[in-house]
Parts: C-alpha cells; sequence; structure tokens
C-alpha cells in the first residue's frame, strides 16, 4: 500500500508518532510519502521505502501570514497524484485535515477518490479546536474525514463532548513503542555512569511550555535530593526552560540538575534513568511516559486525560492530583528507598508496554483500518 503522512515535523508527541508509524509501515513492506514543510525530526536521512516530499511556503508581500494550509493541500494533491497514493493518514486536526480534504476534492475532479484518515492527537482537541476561531472547521474537518482515530479513550470522549462529530466514528488506537529500541538492557553503562555519576537519575524530556509544570519537577527532585543522592536530566527545550533554571537556583540545587537541550535518541538516555516525572496538568496520552516504562522506567506524573491509560498507578509508577508535589516525592522516595519495590515496578512497567502498547501490537490495527478505509467500508 501506498500512504501519504502528513505531521508537524518539528518536537512533539505527535510528530513523534508519526514519523515512528511511516518507520514500522515501511518496515512491513508498505511505500510512505511523507508530505510537510520540513523533516520529520525522527526520520533517519534514508530509509527504504520512505520518501519525504517538502512543502513549499512562497512569499508575497500581500500575505502577512503564508497560508500553509493551502500550499500543503496543493503538495498533497501533487503526491497523490504523481505517486499513486492510496490514502493519505493525517496526524494533528488543524490543518491538516482541512488540507486532506481540500486535496480529497481537487482529486475528485480528476476522478480520483483519495480516503483521508485523521488521527487526533490532543491538543489539536482540547486546546487548539476548542478556540472559537478553530472551532468549527475542526468540527468539519473531523466529520469530513473517512477515518478518525484518537490516541485514547479519554481523547475520544473529549471530541464528541466538544464537537459532537454526528457524522464520524473515533477508533482508539493508542500510541506505541519499539521495545527493541526501548531497551534497559542495551543501556550503555557508561552513559548512565556519565548522567548520574553513581547517583540515582531523575528524567523529564518535553517541550517545556507552561502545561509541563516544569517547576514541580524541579521541586520533587529536591525534595527526594533532600534524601538520596540523585541527579536531574532535563531534555528538550521551551519557554519554560529558564523557569525551572530559576527554581532550580532557588532551591539550591542548580549543580544537580543537567539541561540537554533538544536530542533525537532519547532512548538511550530513558534506559539510563531511574524515575520518570511527567507533571503535566493536560496530557492526551504521554508518549514519553510509554516509552520510559517500555525502558522499565517508573512514571511519576498526575492523573489526568489519558495519563491513566498508560499508566497503572500503583503498579507501573504513581499518579497523584495535579499540583501534589509532597505525593509526588513521597513516591518518588518510596521507590528509590526500596531496591525490591522499585525492581518489581520496573518489570512491571515494561511487561506493560510490550503487552499492550509494542509496535507490533498496535501498527497491524492502522493496517486494517486502511484497508477498511480504501475498500470503503464503513
Amino acid at each position: 500500500m501506498k500512504i501519504g503522512i502528513t505531521c508537524y515535523p518539528t518536537y512533539g508527541g505527535s510528530g513523534a508518532v508519526a514519523t515512528e508509524l511511516g518507520i514500522a509501515l515501511a518496515a512491513r513492506g508498505h511505500e510512505v510519502h511523507f508530505i510537510t514543510y520540513a523533516h520529520p525530526f525522527r526520520l533517519p536521512a534514508f530509509s527504504p521505502r520512505i520518501f519525504f516530499h517538502e512543502v513549499a511556503i512562497g512569499s508575497y508581500p500581500l500575505f502577512q501570514y503564508p497560508p500553509y494550509d493551502l500550499a500543503l493541500a496543493v503538495r498533497m494533491h501533487e503526491v497523490a497524484s504523481q505517486q499513486k497514493l492510496d490514502l493519505l493518514h493525517v496526524h494533528y486536526a488543524i490543518p491538516h485535515a482541512t488540507s486532506a480534504w481540500l486535496a480529497k476534492q481537487m482529486l475528485r475532479e480528476a476522478g480520483l477518490d483519495l480516503p483521508v484518515v485523521t488521527t487526533l492527537h490532543g491538543t489539536d482537541i482540547t486546546i487548539v479546536g476548542q478556540d472559537h476561531s478553530y472551532h468549527a472547521i475542526t468540527k468539519f474537518s473531523i466529520e469530513k474525514s473517512d477515518r478518525v482515530t484518537a490516541v485514547s479513550d479519554y481523547l475520544k470522549d473529549e471530541t464528541v463532548r466538544v464537537f459532537g462529530c454526528d457524522n464520524c466514528r473515533v477508533e482508539v488506537i493508542p500510541n506505541f513503542v519499539d521495545p527493541a529500541v526501548f531497551n534497559r538492557s542495551a543501556c550503555d553503562a557508561a552513559l548512565r555512569q556519565q548522567l548520574g555519576d553513581g547517583r540515582k537519575v531523575l528524567m523529564h524530556i518535553s517541550n517545556m511550555r507552561p502545561v509541563k509544570r516544569v517547576t514541580d519537577v524541579v521541586q520533587v527532585f529536591a525534595a527526594v535530593r533532600h534524601e538520596i543522592p540523585s541527579v536531574l536530566v532535563m531534555v528538550g527545550d521551551g519557554p519554560e526552560r529558564q523557569a525551572a533554571e530559576i527554581e532550580a537556583r532557588r532551591l539550591d540545587v542548580e549543580q544537580d540538575v543537567r539541561f540537554l537541550g533538544k536530542i533525537d535518541g532519547v532512548a538511550p538516555l530513558l534506559a539510563s534513568a531511574d524515575l520518570y516525572l511527567l507533571t503535566t496538568d493536560r496530557e492526551s496520552f504521554g508518549l514519553s511516559a510509554l516509552e520510559a516504562q517500555a525502558c522499565g522506567v517508573p512514571v511519576l506524573g498526575y492523573a489526568v486525560g489519558g495519563l491513566p491509560e498508560v499508566v497503572d498507578s500503583g503498579v507501573t509508577g504513581h499518579l497523584a492530583n495535579v499540583g501534589d508535589v509532597v505525593g509526588l516525592s513521597r513516591a518518588a522516595l518510596d521507590l528509590l528507598g526500596i531496591e525490591a519495590h522499585w525492581r518489581a515496578t520496573s518489570a512491571a512497567a515494561t511487561q506493560r508496554a510490550a503487552e499492550r502498547f509494542a509496535t507490533d501490537r498496535v501498527i497491524p490495527r492502522y493496517e486494517q483500518l486502511y484497508a477498511d478505509a480504501v475498500r470503503g467500508r464503513p
């Protein structure tokens, strides 16, 4: 099957999932064409059966904001026609589903009927789509998609609640992880030594937006470090990084907090960690939490959105109410302070990731969805 995939190519869960999906589909014999404005950050420079088609955004003095959505629709139309795609799979509703619908209409003029699959990832529904400026077009684009998926039951329910979506059905297909890549046993002992220098390693990975509450991460770490020798590794970058740095100085732990910036290959880092902290106050799934669990790293976070579908609180980690830094700190100390407890939680985390979210369990569900969309099955 020839599949066109459009996503945001920059750092973020939706782009990571879309890229990993394309890689997995190509490995299973499909031909994958990425259509976006930049090379996806997790996409290797070259892989068999994977192609990248850049969306050129022309500049013209009349446009204060160049219309990327229209340029994307034109590029989708071109690639679908030239490469004879079987379907388009767009990740994130705005503007990708809208552009795909436009491309679909243009292709119909040539007698082609190209199915459009839209995967909803989170903020396209919970934040952007609920903005009055985008609500109507988001609803329209979802309802006009041939198939719609959401990454969690929470997001499916939120989509139905906010948009109604009378003319569409939302199927839940969760995010996935490759246990062969996110593998603790493959961890380089030298990297762990470099990160922790013999101390416990706590880790957080994000784009450090306000929703991630990164100062909470620093506060939990400070409480842990007061009792147990440890370091905090912060991966990623964003508008709240400075706030986290200031908080680390305020709590006098800055010498043990390491900001590594944006890193593409996070699997070796996660496999070197002892605990993973995800203190977001809105989370439709929590891909980084899943990747941490696959590496046998217990996850501590807040019980919001779809995260309870990923983390089994009390078994693979601990979830608390939003803002309960004290509760997370206590859970961290319990895990790190009792080796048998940590080992049991680590093993449960690895098992949950493999049994429920492994690539070879999830990708066939997308393949079946594609087949049904192409055949026009309900």
